[in-house]
Parts: structure tokens; sequence; C-alpha cells
């Protein structure tokens, strides 16, 4: 099994071998001068070993971040929407494109019932959905005529899935606009 190298051995080998090539060596040291010596290398040792997970910490700050700008600009731009709703049909995340799809800007979106964007003629299938969804954890789909913030109505696929982290289950949708253009 080879060794990591952020392994403690490693990490200190590595460290040593700098300090190594900086070493002073004492000429007839006097009493408690070699414990002085030995401990100022520890200490070498040890400064040398953080600046070095040091910058593996950074390295992995850069990676994690490249990542994370990655899954955003996937989330935000998608060709659907993705909203995540409370248990009780709130609305609590929703993607660039969701809000667009619902014609409302992201920020008023947010703690607003889902079911507002349903025709009236479809309400009831919703929530059956809905209440279905929360009692099953497989995806589940449907179609429904949404109404889009300025008043026009469109056909959309939700395929969503309940989810549940901490206790706590929410529900995700995706969100696709079926209507021809």
């Amino acid at each position: 099994m080879s060794k990591k190298p952020n392994d403690p051995d490693t990490l200190r080998a590595k460290a040593e071998a700098r300090v190594a090539r900086a070493r002073v060596t004492l000429v007839n040291p006097q009493p408690g001068e070699n414990l002085l010596h030995e401990l100022l290398h520890e200490l070498q040792v040890h400064q040398i070993e953080l600046e070095m997970q040091n910058d593996e910490l950074r390295r992995a700050q850069v990676i994690i971040e490249e990542s994370r700008d990655r899954y955003v600009d996937l989330y935000e731009f998608a060709p659907v929407g993705y909203l995540t709703l409370s248990r009780e049909g709130m609305i609590a995340e929703v993607n660039l494109t969701g809000a667009v799809l619902l014609g409302v800007d992201r920020k008023r979106l947010l703690t607003r019932r889902f079911t507002g964007f349903v025709t009236v003629e479809d309400r009831d299938r919703w929530n059956q959905h809905f209440l279905s969804v929360l009692q099953h954890a497989d995806r589940q789909s449907c179609e429904l005529e949404l109404q889009h913030g300025d008043g026009h109505r469109f056909h959309a696929r939700l395929d969503c899935q309940c989810m549940g982290t901490d206790g706590v289950s929410t529900v995700r949708v995706a969100l696709a606009d079926l209507t021809v253009k």
C-alpha cells in the first residue's frame, strides 16, 4: 500500500529533508545546547509540515471553488427549471430557468406557494400528486397546465422526488415547458 502525500509519515519525511538542507552542526556544544538544538529542529520540522499542509489546503480550496462554480453554472442555466418545495408546498429554492418559466423574479418566488402557479383546473391533480410524492421515495412525474406570472398559460412536465435531510422532507422538482413554440 503506497502512502498518500498528506500521510503524516510522508509529510514528516519531506519536512525533515527540507530542514536537513539547512541544518547547523554544533561544534563543541555546551551543556543543554544539544537539547535546545533538537527542540529547534523539531519546531522547524513542524513549521514546514504546517506550511506544506497549508499549501495543500489552498490547492484543495481552489479545486472546490472551481467545482462549486461549475455546479452553479449547471444548476442556474440548466434548460429546465429546478425548484425545491417545502412539505407545505412553499418554494424554498429555484434556479434562474425556473424563475423565467414562472415569470416572477426569483426573490419574489421564495416562500410563495407553488400551487399559485397551477391553473385552477389542475390544482386538485397537483395536490394529489404532491401528497403522493411526499409519501413515496421514488421519482414521480405529472403534466399540468401552469400559469406564468403575466397570466399566460403553458403546459409543463414536473418530475418530482421527495428528499429527506436531518428529518426534514423537501420535494425537488424539475420543471419543463412542453408548449411548442
